[in-house]
């Protein structure tokens, strides 16, 4: 069990995020901001996620008081040397995971964990493989779940994840959004 000195506050409006740090067995807090997502076009696709966690934890920095400790996250999906970000609509949607079948993709989750003192980023990187999906389950996934809210227009914890993920090579909590057991790491070896 990890005791920390420590007010947690999770800024992320991400149930899944949520569910993940809960597994922690930690008090924290939610909080959100609007924070604009833009990166530099020339920084690498790998360095993405954790630049645009860290931009997130920046805009609390004014804001927090002492015993403060924000988490935030960003991830990313990487394919053929581009990022799939959030799909815009059906269609998009089912672009990207038409892509995504029968082929091999990384996920790259990163995290910025800040209190008043400190700062420390990190990434973490997950190879997934996708079987062949077809047109039809594609159309059920995008129907039934309604993933226009996830990076590369999936959730591997959903219907798609049991169907169409043959296998991994990294950690399941990245693609889901949230690498716990490097959280929990760093929080043991906060001071």
């Amino acid at each position: 069990m990890l005791i920390l000195d420590k007010n947690i506050i999770l800024a992320s409006k991400s149930p899944r995020r949520q569910e993940l740090l809960k597994g922690l067995d930690i008090s924290f807090q939610v909080k959100s901001k609007n924070t604009d997502e833009s990166y530099p076009p020339e920084l690498p696709h790998e360095k993405v996620a954790e630049y645009l966690a860290r931009k997130k934890a920046e805009a609390f920095r004014s804001g927090m008081k002492v015993d403060d400790l924000i988490i935030t996250s960003d991830t990313v999906v990487i394919t053929d040397q581009r990022i799939l970000e959030k799909p815009a609509s059906r269609e998009h949607a089912h672009q990207m995971i038409k892509n995504l079948s029968g082929r091999i993709h990384r996920v790259i989750t990163g995290v910025c964990m800040m209190d008043q003192h400190k700062t420390i980023s990190f990434d973490d990187v997950t190879q997934v493989h996708f079987a062949e999906l077809n047109d039809a389950e594609i159309d059920y996934y995008i129907e039934r779940y309604r993933p226009f809210d996830k990076a590369g227009a999936y959730g591997i914890q959903e219907w798609i994840g049991y169907v169409g993920v043959d296998k991994i090579i990294g950690s399941f909590y990245t693609v889901m959004g949230l690498p716990v057991h490097l959280v929990y790491r760093e929080l043991k070896n906060w001071s």
